[in-house]
């Protein structure tokens, strides 16, 4: 579909790699001619440095990649998220948790906090302890009370071009984090708020974060925010069949230009994939 609004928003926690490149240019292409925007996800104060943000436009400049500017950096618009919350806040709909990850998995088992079904953890603990342990200070995160949430959305559903319509079923994932004490927003929220902000109408990103727009169509419903497509495509994977991350030390985009790999190469490396 011609005249599309797409983005690439990579978080600038290391150097681009073939993954990310792979997922650059389908977002570009998708936008048929339409609008290509760059944001940088940059909310992890612990993990994120200017010098890879700086890094990820060099890479895609060098890729031949143009985008929009000025570019989005999710650090200076924090504002937009906290009103986000006081909206879901309003409606009761938010919650701290002040149970450590050692009392998560005690409760919900050891794969707990964010990865499993995890639910009202505010009636866990004593009144009293929960009490006095949210006026200490201590660390805490910002939950979403997903039963309440859906009773007032009713039953969802979100497109995506490639795997036809789904129905939403944030509930899998429980109480999601929203925000914490030293970061006050999350992926979930910061994303769905961006994407209105930005007017994008499809959203390409890897199947990794397929289960994720559940979440995300519920946040648009809560909000009163629109719903674009979403196209999530196949991740890359090295010759081992381990998918290409950061965290696996995939080569960069950068070694791979040092080491005399031209833009067209990496293009035609990734030409043969379907999106």
């Amino acid at each position: 579909m011609p005249g599309e609004v797409t983005r690439f928003a990579p978080s600038p926690t290391g150097l681009l790699h073939l993954g990310h490149a792979y997922s650059a240019f389908d977002a570009a292409d998708a936008s048929g001619g339409g609008r290509f925007l760059l944001r940088i996800e940059d909310i992890d104060r612990t993990r994120c440095r200017p010098e890879f943000a700086t890094a990820i436009e060099q890479d895609l400049a060098w890729l031949g990649l143009d985008w929009e500017r000025p570019v989005r950096r999710q650090s200076e618009h924090l504002s937009d998220y906290q009103a986000a919350l006081s909206k879901l806040d309003a409606m009761g709909l938010l919650y701290p948790c002040v149970l450590s990850r050692k009392e998560l998995a005690a409760a919900f088992g050891p794969d707990s906090d964010d990865l499993t079904v995890v639910t009202d953890t505010d009636r866990i603990l004593d009144h009293g302890v929960y009490a006095e342990r949210l006026a200490s200070g201590q660390p805490s995160a910002l939950r979403l009370r997903m039963a309440q949430a859906l009773k007032r959305t009713g039953p969802l559903t979100w497109t995506d071009d490639r795997h036809g319509v789904q129905t939403a079923r944030p509930e899998r994932q429980g109480d999601v984090v929203l925000a914490r004490k030293e970061t006050p927003t999350s992926y979930h929220l910061s994303v769905t708020v961006d994407d209105a902000l930005q007017g994008i109408t499809l959203v390409t990103r890897g199947m990794d974060l397929f289960a994720s727009t559940d979440v995300h169509r519920l946040l648009q419903a809560l909000l009163d925010l629109p719903t674009p497509r979403y196209r999530h495509h196949d991740l890359l994977v090295d010759a081992s069949g381990t998918r290409l991350a950061k965290s696996h030390d995939s080569p960069s985009l950068r070694s791979l230009r040092d080491s005399g790999v031209t833009p067209e190469d990496v293009r035609s490396r990734l030409g043969h994939i379907t999106r």
